[in-house]
């Protein structure tokens, strides 16, 4: 994917493109951190541009705090 340039507007047709492909990218796997370096963008833009495109975000990672297994 092609960096951006941080800062650039990003609309119309060139934003629906984007929109689709980081979709795509993020319902394959990759983080919102991967694709916000991968673009060049921050990771509120790419947050942004999931939400608005439907995408559904995963949860944060980590341990729960539910009961500890014995």
């Amino acid at each position: 994917m092609a960096e951006l340039g941080k800062g650039r507007r990003v609309s119309g047709g060139e934003r629906d493109k984007l929109a689709a492909d980081l979709k795509k990218k993020y319902t394959a796997g990759a983080s919102i951190r991967e694709l916000a370096a991968s673009t060049g963008r921050s990771y509120g833009f790419v947050h942004r541009v999931l939400s608005e495109s439907g995408a559904t975000l995963r949860g944060r990672g980590g341990a729960t705090r539910g009961k500890a297994a014995s």
